[in-house]
């Protein structure tokens, strides 16, 4: 039997994994067995706590896709960690704490029990790093994407996201949009796709396309890699409100040389023993 415990982030849900002392087994087939809606848990994620590989922090999580496919990062995954930590007993409230996800460090802090905020690092818009395929940096990128013109922004979260203004979009375009960005071939690993509406200078609504996922009631580097974008552009503050499906998350980046920050909620839905494993 495999024990775990199911999460959730804005509803964004997940299954955790406790493999501090057991490694982690599941093969690919085993991961989308358990991420089955209907015959096995159901997850958007799913997350191993496992031993930190790097000195320097605590904890390393490991992340995976519905379909089997890792992750580098997933922003309402990482909160979802921290809580997780903070109720087996192996994290204070209020202490900083550096976590190791796929693609690096980084630094998590619980405001309380069921709140947490995150150090998700610098954007990365340098087009060798998301990746995308472009010949050289710049603010918006012109893409042909199922017929359709697009002016999209591009950046790295830890993840690859392409970011995408929904003001003019005609309705049910993202419908038929996001899936075919999320797998555009300019982008070698594929992307999360991001339909943002700028409703003021602190507050966006977003829906994201996930790769190996699907529709998200909510994406936290979704909503980073949104603001970032933005803020890049000079059309957004450095706080902002991000409203998604499923909920609100606060995001606060400075601009460039510093990090950004990502505040929201992380949630227990119920704990659980699978036999499939």
């Amino acid at each position: 039997m495999l024990r775990f415990s199911k999460m959730h982030g804005l509803g964004n849900d997940f299954v955790v994994l406790d493999c501090r002392a057991t490694p982690f087994a599941l093969d690919e087939a085993g991961i989308r067995a358990l991420a089955d809606r209907r015959t096995g848990v159901g997850f958007d994620q799913l997350l191993s706590v496992e031993p930190a590989r790097d000195p320097s922090c605590a904890f390393y999580y490991g992340i995976w896709n519905t379909d089997g496919s890792p992750a580098r990062q997933c922003g309402n995954g990482v909160r979802c960690v921290a809580a997780w930590l903070h109720r087996a007993g192996a994290l204070a409230a209020g202490e900083p704490v550096r976590l190791e996800s796929p693609s690096g460090p980084v630094a998590v802090r619980l405001l309380s029990a069921h709140e947490v905020t995150v150090d998700m690092g610098e954007p990365r818009f340098d087009p060798a790093r998301i990746p995308f395929a472009a010949e050289h940096e710049a603010m918006r990128y012109v893409i042909e994407v199922d017929g359709t013109t697009l002016e999209i922004g591009a950046v790295s979260m830890g993840n690859p996201h392409a970011v995408v203004p929904a003001d003019g979009l005609a309705d049910g375009a993202a419908e038929r949009l996001g899936p075919a960005l999320t797998t555009h071939p300019r982008f070698a690993q594929g992307a999360n796709t991001g339909f943002v509406e700028r409703l003021s200078r602190d507050h966006l609504k977003l829906r994201v396309h996930e790769r190996g996922v699907g529709w998200t009631l909510a994406c936290g580097t979704g909503a980073c890699a949104a603001m970032a974008v933005l803020r890049q552009r000079g059309e957004v503050d450095g706080q902002v409100r991000v409203d998604l499906p499923g909920g609100a998350l606060r995001i606060a980046w400075q601009g460039p040389g510093h990090t950004l920050w990502m505040t929201g909620p992380a949630a227990f839905a119920f704990e659980g023993e699978w036999p499939g494993a």
